[in-house]
């Protein structure tokens, strides 16, 4: 796994981690690769320092924490939120607009829907879940 600093078209700035930098370089121009503020998909790498050598177990080590946080996150989530599967982007607009009632959800949208809301100024994050048969 390789962490990246990214930065959106609009100057937000995140983080990533993905197998390789060629994948990174697929993912973006896929425009599979997303700002969770803003939702755009013209995201480039971001300045950082470099890696020294040496940190493999270290790296490890926070893959493995990283990983348990967001699926604990997730656990989290779906404990707490109501599922409303693609029809996340409806149902956000619904209650944002006060036609349903206000509550957490979570479901999935595309990239399109996502700029959508957020041009809307609608709030939502958009969390990569790892697959459940990742070891």
């Amino acid at each position: 796994m390789i962490h990246f600093r990214l930065r959106c078209d609009a100057g937000h700035e995140f983080e990533g981690w993905f197998p390789s930098g060629d994948a990174f370089a697929r993912q973006a121009r896929r425009k599979q690769v997303s700002c969770g503020t803003c939702g755009s998909t013209a995201i480039a790498k971001a300045p950082m320092a470099p890696a020294i050598g040496g940190r493999q177990a270290a790296d490890e080590a926070n893959t493995r924490d990283l990983r348990h946080r967001v699926e604990t996150l997730r656990a989290h989530v779906e404990k707490t939120c109501d599922y409303v599967g693609p029809a996340f982007a409806e149902e956000a607009r619904k209650i944002h607009y006060g036609e349903s009632a206000r509550r957490d959800i979570y479901g999935e949208t595309s990239d399109a829907e996502a700029h959508a809301l957020a041009e809307e100024g609608i709030a939502f994050a958009r969390i990569p879940w790892p697959r459940r048969t990742d070891s």
